[in-house]
């Protein structure tokens, strides 16, 4: 990877609060962004993924460039300082930045480790960057190998089966409230994919009637359909928060959609029937201060973290083999950019050789006027076997254990020992 190196710059859910994160989320989608993104310097290639539980940028960029302020200042504007954004981003460069791509992909990266839903979420952002020419040979190629990695550990290990979705995580903390979610009302606010995820949830551990709320009807409509539920206006909002037990919120409002002052009045109505609530939007839908009402819960997609997982231990084992899938794939494809650098370097190395020979070739079989075309040929033969085994140990040496570690640099020395040209 002559030239260029590989980075990865993010926030996640480990070690970046919510109230952070959601200045980052990109509600707007992704077309406007990696516009911005194209516009620094020193990028060849950039992907971005923004999730409700992590935000990051991938890039393959000139190896002189200074990115990485650039790619900070792109996730954080002027939200925060870079004094304390500090202490919320990571950076990994080449292998460490490969290895992390494809721990997300295998969800071992995620709040709850064995959740299918990152992979989806990857590859429609890929479809995003690779749609807008974004991503190019270095990162097409990375990306496909993340989905395959993810792939391989779904298939050579258990890590799916007893793994729980963030979602079914807030079913769980439902059951702990209600005791058992049979014949409770749900109320869906935004028709998306995590509102249907929990919508399948809910429905499978007993639960009635589903109810949505959307901006756009037509999409309430098919949503409510598929539960054999009904869609409402956003506008009925408050009425069906009298009548339901359970309120998933998911939308991609900028800011809160529901306050406190809101739902205190409701619950006198409601006779202080317990009413559980469920944002998981980023940024947050729900006002905190909910849980501030009696009989009234709320939990937030950092709360689910809390959540006590399901087979731990089984998790967990399944976890150390998948890790160990990952590892092997990492290195399979830092020896794969190890050989971007050493195939050209080859091919050059024996184009030199091959002009030298005959350039000798040239000079020499004029003078030996009595040859036979049988013995010219035979000159020429010996020479080329001579460049050959002259360049036999060079070639070796590019290809072998010892010249991948730190092959960027024995790459750059054994072109200047040769005298090749500089390398594109």
């Amino acid at each position: 990877m002559a030239g260029e190196r590989i980075l990865l710059l993010g926030v996640n859910h480990k070690n970046t609060p919510l109230e952070v994160r959601e200045k980052l989320a990109l509600s707007s989608g992704y077309e406007e962004p990696l516009q911005a993104l194209g516009k620094i310097e020193g990028l060849r290639e950039y992907y971005l993924l923004s999730t409700c539980n992590r935000v990051e940028i991938l890039v393959s960029a000139n190896d002189d460039a200074d990115v990485e302020r650039e790619l900070s200042r792109f996730l954080f504007g002027e939200a925060i300082s870079p004094e304390q954004y500090k202490k919320y981003l990571y950076c990994y460069h080449n292998e460490e930045a490969i290895h992390h791509l494809f721990m997300v992909a295998a969800s071992l990266d995620s709040m709850i480790v064995g959740e299918a839903q990152i992979l989806g979420q990857l590859k429609e952002a890929y479809r995003w960057s690779a749609e807008q020419k974004c991503t190019g040979p270095i990162l097409n190629k990375l990306m496909h190998k993340a989905f395959s990695v993810a792939k391989r550990v779904r298939s050579e290990t258990r890590i799916g089966s007893s793994a729980v979705s963030i979602s079914y995580a807030a079913i769980e903390l439902a059951r702990k409230i209600f005791g058992s979610l049979e014949n409770k009302r749900v109320l869906l606010i935004g028709a998306g994919e995590m509102a249907e995820l929990a919508a399948e949830h809910l429905v499978g551990n007993g639960a009635k009637d589903v109810v949505v709320a959307n901006r756009t009807l037509e999409r309430a409509l098919d949503l409510a359909k598929r539960f054999n539920g009904h869609a409402v206006g956003l506008d009925e909002l408050f009425e069906q928060l009298e009548q339901v037990d359970i309120i998933v919120s998911s939308t991609g409002a900028p800011g809160i959609i529901l306050h406190k002052d809101d739902v205190k009045p409701l619950m006198r109505n409601r006779r202080n029937k317990p009413l559980f609530f469920i944002d998981i939007a980023v940024p947050r839908d729900l006002d905190p201060a909910l849980n501030d009402l009696d009989n009234v819960y709320l939990y937030d997609i950092d709360d689910l973290n809390n959540v006590v997982e399901l087979n731990k231990a089984e998790r967990d084992k399944e976890a150390v083999k998948a890790s160990r899938i990952v590892d092997e794939e990492a290195l399979k494809f830092k020896d794969w950019l190890a050989g971007l650098a050493i195939t050209p370097t080859i091919a050059a190395l024996r184009e030199k050789g091959n002009k030298v020979s005959m350039m000798e070739l040239e000079r020499t079989l004029p003078r030996l006027k009595n040859l036979t075309p049988k013995e010219q040929k035979s000159v020429e033969k010996m020479a080329a076997a001579i460049v050959s085994r002259l360049l036999h140990d060079p070639v070796v040496f590019l290809k072998s254990e010892s010249c991948k570690d730190q092959s960027e640099m024995k790459v750059d020395f054994f072109r200047s020992i040769f005298d090749l040209e500089k390398k594109e």
